[in-house]
C-alpha cells in the first residue's frame, strides 16, 4: 500500500466588497472508509471573522456542513452539487450577522 498524502488541487481565497470572505480548499487523498470519494474539501463563508457558512470532511466527522455555528449532517454528491449548495447556503445568510 502506497503512502500518499494529501494533494492540494484546488485553493482560492477572495475577498468582496461587503467585507466577507470566500474560501475553498480540496485535496486528493487516498480512497479510505472516510473518504471514499478520495477528496478533502473546506468551503467556508466568513463575515466578520466567523465562519457563517461551511462544508468539510474534517477527520473523524465525515461530510457536514456548518450554518451560524451549528453543525448538520451532508450527504456528498459530487464537486458541482457541493458548490451549488454551498452556494445556495451563502445568498440565504447573506446580511444575517454571524
Amino acid at each position: 500500500m502506497t503512502n500518499m498524502k494529501a494533494k492540494l488541487v484546488y485553493y482560492v481565497k477572495e475577498y468582496h466588497t461587503d467585507g466577507s470572505i470566500q474560501e475553498i480548499k480540496i485535496w486528493e487523498v487516498p480512497t479510505s472508509k472516510e473518504k471514499p470519494h478520495s477528496l478533502k474539501y473546506s468551503f467556508a463563508y466568513i463575515v466578520e471573522e466567523e465562519r457563517v457558512v461551511g462544508y468539510d470532511n474534517a477527520e473523524g466527522k465525515g461530510d457536514h456542513r456548518h450554518i451560524l455555528g451549528r453543525e448538520y449532517p451532508y450527504e456528498f454528491q459530487g464537486l458541482d452539487k457541493l458548490w451549488n449548495d454551498f452556494q445556495s447556503d451563502i445568498q440565504r445568510m447573506k446580511g444575517r450577522k454571524p
